[in-house]
């Protein structure tokens, strides 16, 4: 490959994060594994992103556009409302694919389990996730389960989440299959009130 053909050096350290980081773990990863990975200097990592902290973040906020698209994708392809709170499920493995991010389990759980006093950079990325998934439960909970629609957009997300889980212990065999059916459950449960 030439030069004129080579990824650049800022989108190699954040390729290099992604596999790394969040599988290994991001304290357990030494600078000098990601500089390695992304064939870059010291000097060139601290250029682009001035910490390792604010690369994790800014890999984190990567990782949070794509999922929001993908899941932004499925909600729009979904044909009822139903569908369409159950579509986060849908857009987890679409977004698992070999074209998103396939990964242990999740990187925002993974950090925010690594760093509980997390910086404010990463700190905030984390907290936007959690609000995504909150609110935008919320919104579409809200045509299923009227007044009721923060209890079903809470154990939709508690589903979600054991989701994920799921990946991380290798136990349900298909995690999103049984999140897809508490899910449904739950929103059964609320029909039925």
């Amino acid at each position: 490959m030439t030069t004129a053909q080579r990824t650049p050096a800022r989108a190699r350290l954040l390729q290099a994060a992604d596999r790394v980081l969040f599988d290994r773990g991001i304290r357990a990863t030494p600078v000098d594994e990601l500089l390695r990975q992304a064939e870059v200097s010291a000097a060139t990592l601290y250029t682009h992103f001035g910490s390792k902290d604010a690369l994790v973040a800014e890999a984190l906020r990567v990782r949070l556009a794509d999922w929001r698209a993908v899941w932004d994708q499925h909600v729009v392809a979904a044909d009822n409302d139903l569908a369409r709170l159950l579509a986060v499920f849908d857009a987890l493995a679409s977004y698992r694919g070999d074209q998103h991010h396939p990964a242990r389990w999740c990187a925002f759980l993974a950090a925010a389990t690594e760093l509980p006093e997390a910086p404010e950079e990463i700190g905030d990325v984390l907290a936007g996730d959690t609000a995504l998934l909150a609110e935008r439960l919320l919104h579409l909970s809200r045509p299923l389960a009227g007044v009721r629609a923060q209890d079903l957009a809470d154990e939709v997300l508690l589903a979600y989440s054991g989701t994920l889980t799921g990946f991380l212990r290798g136990r349900p065999p298909s995690p999103i299959d049984v999140g897809r059916r508490l899910a449904r459950s739950a929103v059964q449960a609320h029909l039925r009130d």
